[in-house]
């Protein structure tokens, strides 16, 4: 199995980073957390930009205004993606000391910013007309 493959598995299964090592000095597991919700408050960020850019620039041509919203939105999804990836890339390589809890959560956060991601991608491409 390639290195890539592997790194996105343990995005769905963080219990098996134990396998790597052992547990680091809990400081450096809970920067590497915090770390990770700065890349999802980033990802958060450029999904509301991509929003507003849609909805608050009539003026601009719509292919114009579509383009540069679906360029926010997908930095969006792929900072979201990028915060799990990281986060297990640094736990990956911290594995030092006694076993750390872990969690999905995560991954949960980062999948549930890029399918919000993907929702607005399809708003701007059909409008949201209110009736």
């Amino acid at each position: 199995m390639n290195k890539i493959a592997q790194s996105v598995r343990l995005w769905f299964a963080p219990q098996r980073i134990r396998e790597e090592g052992a547990t680091p000095d809990y400081r450096f597991s809970l920067a590497n957390e915090r770390t990770f919700l700065a890349w999802v408050r980033t990802a958060l960020a450029l999904i509301g930009g991509g929003f507003a850019v849609d909805q608050f620039l009539p003026d601009l041509a719509r292919g114009v205004r579509a383009g540069l919203a679906l360029g926010l939105l997908a930095a969006g999804v792929l900072c979201a993606l990028r915060a799990v990836n990281h986060w297990v890339r640094c736990e990956r390589a911290m594995r030092r000391g006694e076993d750390l809890p872990v969690s999905r959560f995560p991954t949960v956060l980062s999948l549930v910013v890029a399918v919000v991601a993907v929702a607005m991608v399809v708003v701007v491409l059909f409008g949201w007309e209110s009736r």
